[in-house]
């Protein structure tokens, strides 16, 4: 019990918490333009992520490591390789390709009941918002059901990789979340230590 105590005296002393991302959806979604949006990087030239990219972004006083990972089909069973000490997932959907909305949600809902996912919070970007085919983000929240999710925090964000609108509130949302998970967790604790 106390490792646990000096754990969180660390967290709270530590200038950049560092947090691990796990940003998955499917081939052309925006993965990859996302990370590069995040990490203040150059976008013009993106090619697809034929496994993984990694990146390390200061934001806030957090460190991000985010892990992009291929979204393409015969990569996908690989996802699972990733999943282990995951802080945030981060789903990203091509909000103008309707015709894949059923695939990705089935992708989604096999994500959520991982066990290694369990609880882990997920923000969903609703990416591509520029484009005039884009579907609203309540609309896809609709689809996928995301109003039944009850075990973890979860929220539906639409951005543009490309122009970067709505990528920050998206961020904004994942600090939120940690923050209240962490006092969670620190509370929680408390109550255990009374009861040792």
């Amino acid at each position: 019990m106390l490792g646990l105590l000096s754990i969180l005296r660390k967290l709270k002393s530590t200038p950049d918490q560092e947090v691990r991302i796990l940003l998955l959806g499917l081939d052309n979604g925006g993965k990859t333009t996302l990370l590069k949006q995040l990490a203040s990087e150059d976008i013009t030239h993106i090619t697809p992520t034929q496994g993984f990219n990694i990146k390390s972004v200061q934001s806030q006083g957090f460190k991000l490591n985010v892990w992009d990972i291929g979204g393409q089909r015969k990569i996908r069973p690989y996802w699972r390789n990733y999943f282990e000490n995951t802080d945030v997932l981060i789903y990203v959907i091509d909000s103008a390709d309707r015709k894949r909305f059923e695939e990705t949600g089935q992708e989604l809902a096999e994500l959520l009941d991982e066990e290694k996912l369990s609880g882990v919070p997920v923000l969903v970007f609703a990416n591509k918002q520029d484009l005039l085919t884009a579907a609203p983000a309540s609309e896809i929240a609709e689809g996928l059901n995301l109003h039944t999710i009850r075990d973890r925090v979860w929220q539906i964000q639409s951005c543009s990789a490309l122009t970067g609108e709505g990528v920050q509130v998206g961020l904004d949302y994942i600090f939120v979340m940690i923050y209240w998970l962490r006092i969670l967790l620190e509370k929680v604790t408390i109550h255990l230590c009374f009861f040792v």
